[in-house]
């Protein structure tokens, strides 16, 4: 007769549900911290700009818990706190490490998402004006954490922490995502690519005639568009 998988299943489902909460609380404790960082952080770059020019835009802005924008003069990065636990997927070099290997209820991830778009999008409600990812990260029940991210927020980090998270690591990720939305700079399509609009476009899209995309975005849709 076989044994019953009732008391194995309840086991299983008690630790996973542990961990979740456990990786759910870490990840909303790193999501206040960054918002505190990112608010001190503005407060002195306002005070370094200001003297020079009154009109540059700089500010912290919540939306509800689970949401904070940072808006840097034309720029707007968009926080996003997820509050579903995910796991990679298995081919992820994640979750071949050891790490994981020792552990697999590290793969539980929560995770914090980083998009920029262009302010003006948002300013004047332009609905198609394009975003992209910027940042993401992940974080574990132990409160180790992943940071993935084009240049240098993507080498600044291990592929995993070999400690946990800690403010003066959320500081140091604000500031290389705040260094490289100013450092990308909006480029328009050909001239030859909007000659010719029509009246919908023109009613529709008034405010966005002419713009340009992030250059970030358009590398990442131009890939897309290959593959």
């Amino acid at each position: 007769m076989q044994q019953d998988p009732t008391e194995n299943i309840a086991e299983i489902l008690l630790n996973k549900s542990t961990v979740k909460q456990k990786t759910y609380r870490n990840v909303c404790k790193a999501f206040k911290q960054l918002q505190e960082v990112a608010t001190l952080l503005i407060d002195v770059l306002s005070a370094k700009t200001t003297e020079r020019d009154e009109d540059i835009k700089l500010r912290v802005e919540s939306i509800n818990d689970q949401e904070f924008h940072i808006q840097i003069a034309g720029d707007l990065l968009v926080f996003v706190l997820h509050t579903n636990i995910i796991t990679l997927p298995a081919d992820y070099e994640y979750n071949q490490t050891d790490y994981v290997s020792d552990q697999p209820l590290r793969k539980y991830l929560g995770q914090i998402n980083v998009y920029n778009f262009m302010a003006d999008s948002f300013e004047f409600n332009r609905l198609n004006d394009p975003g992209y990812l910027l940042t993401r990260l992940l974080i574990n029940y132990e409160n180790h954490f992943i940071v993935e991210g084009d240049r240098q927020v993507g080498f600044m980090f291990e592929s995993v922490s070999s400690k946990p998270l800690e403010k003066v690591d959320l500081d140091i990720l604000i500031k290389l995502i705040i260094a490289q939305a100013a450092e990308n700079d909006l480029i328009v399509p050909p001239f030859s690519k909007i000659r010719n609009i029509t009246v919908r476009e023109k009613l529709e899209k008034t405010q966005s005639l002419g713009a340009g995309n992030k250059i970030g975005f358009q590398m990442s849709y131009q890939n897309e568009t290959k593959a």
